[in-house]
């Protein structure tokens, strides 16, 4: 079994913990606690058993299972909270989840991986693929904020008429995805042959019980998926019911919460991933776990999220500040310039978390209030 399923397993006590905390009000300090500890290990679940499906079920059926169950963790989390009518907040994670996989999961993916060795190589069209695709959908994302910017208040849109842009993008995009599933599943699938590959020999690795032609059971990771699924739901309802009251306590902004906080928490399935990839020399998947889920986030779960936010009762669009329109570009163009060459080593791992660093800091001291 391997070592993140045993700790995931391990951590699962946590969610009876978490209900019961809620139920005899032990305070929402204990509750947000408990419920972080128990999402961890649901993603990590949800994530296994797709990837378990996805072996079981064979390349094609597998792949579409990955792009529909792949960031099922932060769509979760996302319509809980949009539920709760934490708006700002989730708004701000996209931008934060953005950041999150193209500088931190792809900087300590170069790290982790690049420690030891003097570089690692990985095929060019892996980055060109997903990242051409991922750079169109999050600067799809940006442009009602653009929009909103020109002119200030005589060139910018009222509340309506940017709800209205963002439902058109959020359109487009699902037209986008459901053509990115044609290219990358039919028309062109020799193009990601050699990420399919690493995924389907990622776990032959005989340290964790692996085996070449390895065919996982079906029904017990059906079974598993659907009850990560509903634990998710339920843990993802505790959290966002106690989040604004404990980052509030602890001086923390909305802003930065979504920006930092739920894009951690919501990611860390697919960050244990591609840094265990990368630790064993498999940076082609690597690279495409980490651009791959920012062009999911892009394509299908903002639209998502925009599609179905009236019917919660909570409108949401697409219009961010300036300073988060910066952020989520400077992402993009320097994961691009890092991912292109088709080498690494750990200094651009260093670089790249460096960035987000810098970057998270900003939305912390942004949103902090002045002395």
């Amino acid at each position: 079994m391997p070592g993140r399923l045993r700790i995931a397993i391990g951590l699962l006590a946590m969610l009876p913990v978490a209900a019961a905390a809620d139920r005899f009000h032990w305070g929402d300090g204990v509750v947000f606690v408990t419920s972080i500890l128990s999402i961890i290990p649901l993603a990590i679940l949800l994530s296994t058993a797709t990837e378990e499906l996805s072996l079981t079920l064979g390349p094609s059926i597998g792949a579409l299972l990955n792009a529909l169950f792949g960031n099922a963790t932060e769509l979760i989390i996302a319509l809980a909270a949009l539920r709760a009518g934490l708006v700002d907040i989730v708004k701000a994670s996209i931008t934060g989840t953005v950041m999150a996989n193209l500088l931190l999961a792809l900087g300590l993916s170069m790290l982790v991986g690049g420690i030891g060795r003097s570089e690692q190589r990985f095929q060019p069209v892996v980055a060109r693929v997903n990242g051409s695709a991922m750079t169109l959908a999050v600067l799809a994302i940006l442009i009602p904020s653009l929009r909103g910017m020109v002119g200030g208040e005589a060139g910018g849109l009222d509340a309506g008429a940017a709800e209205s842009f963002s439902l058109f993008v959020a359109w487009v995009l699902l037209a986008v995805y459901a053509l990115t599933l044609l290219f990358s599943l039919k028309t062109h699938r020799t193009l990601y042959a050699v990420a399919e590959a690493d995924f389907n020999g990622a776990g032959e690795d005989p340290g964790e019980g692996g085996a070449a032609g390895h065919r996982p059971p079906l029904l017990p990771w059906v079974a598993v998926l659907l009850a990560a699924t509903v634990g998710l739901a339920y843990a993802s309802e505790l959290f966002v019911g106690v989040v604004e009251t404990v980052t509030e306590s602890l001086g923390l902004s909305a802003l930065f919460t979504g920006v930092v906080l739920l894009p951690l928490l919501g990611g860390a399935a697919e960050y244990l991933t591609a840094v265990s990839m990368a630790r064993k020399d498999k940076m082609d998947l690597a690279v495409s776990v980490a651009l791959g889920s920012t062009l999911l986030v892009g394509l299908l779960v903002v639209p998502v999220l925009l599609l179905v936010a009236p019917m919660l009762g909570h409108p949401l669009d697409l219009s961010f500040n300036v300073y988060e329109v910066v952020a989520v570009a400077t992402a993009v163009l320097v994961s691009n310039l890092v991912s292109l060459d088709g080498r690494s080593d750990w200094f651009e791992g260093v670089l790249l978390l460096a960035a987000y660093a810098i970057l998270a800091a900003g939305f912390f001291f942004q949103s902090s209030p002045l002395p």
